[in-house]
């Protein structure tokens, strides 16, 4: 079917930012005093959800916003580290011109995600949906739905995390996953209810297609 709106999660989807990620969320683990990730024990992370892995790091529930808020204020320092993944902007280009509506739905700050996408890519976005807490992007999605005008069945949730689908039922839209995100590939595929991106061009055939 056509999409009039597609909202997009942002780190893991847009924005490569892992590598970042496992590099940043280890110098917070001194600070914040939680176990630092195994380099060696990054894919069987990736498998687990967001729940599993507060779990596995032994994090109580008031820390989190804190590393949350922490995360982000150091990556608004690092800007220039954070690329996007190689062919989103004409992705984000394509579908703007095919008449499709863009929202950003992110637990990142706004002003993160503009400055990696850059001006011209980020004029593209009718709608920033920031600063979600971890588990909060189904009333996100409600609003970006509200602000852009469209029914649940018109929209699609682009992620890269079980939460993002997670979020996307509960507004009741459809989810896709990516395959190249902080969740793996293979996890994914195991969801119902969900379809699976392999290149950016498989996003554009889904949106646009008739």
């Amino acid at each position: 079917m056509n999409y009039k709106l597609v909202i997009f999660d942002f780190d893991g989807t847009l924005a490569d930012s892992f590598p970042y990620f496992l590099k940043t969320v280890n110098m917070l683990a001194e600070t914040y005093h939680f176990p630092p990730i195994d380099p060696e024990k990054t894919d069987q992370l990736r498998g687990l959800d967001a729940r599993q892995l507060i779990k596995n790091a032994r994090l109580p529930a008031w820390k989190i916003p804190l590393i949350a808020n922490a995360f982000i204020r150091q990556m608004s320092k690092d800007i220039a580290q954070i690329p996007l993944f190689e062919g989103v902007p004409d992705l984000l280009k394509q579908l703007w011109h095919q008449g499709v509506r863009l929202a950003i739905v992110s637990s990142n700050s706004e002003e993160n995600i503009r400055r990696i996408l850059g001006p011209e890519t980020a004029a593209l976005i009718t709608h920033y949906g920031c600063g979600s807490s971890l588990f909060g992007k189904q009333h996100k999605f409600r609003k970006a739905l509200e602000k852009v005008g469209v029914k649940p069945g018109e929209v699609l949730c682009i992620g890269d995390e079980i939460r993002d689908l997670e979020a996307a039922k509960g507004a009741g839209i459809a989810f896709g996953g990516v395959a190249w995100g902080y969740t793996r590939a293979d996890v994914l595929e195991a969801q119902a209810d969900r379809t699976v991106f392999y290149t950016v061009q498989d996003i554009i055939k889904t949106v646009v297609s008739t």
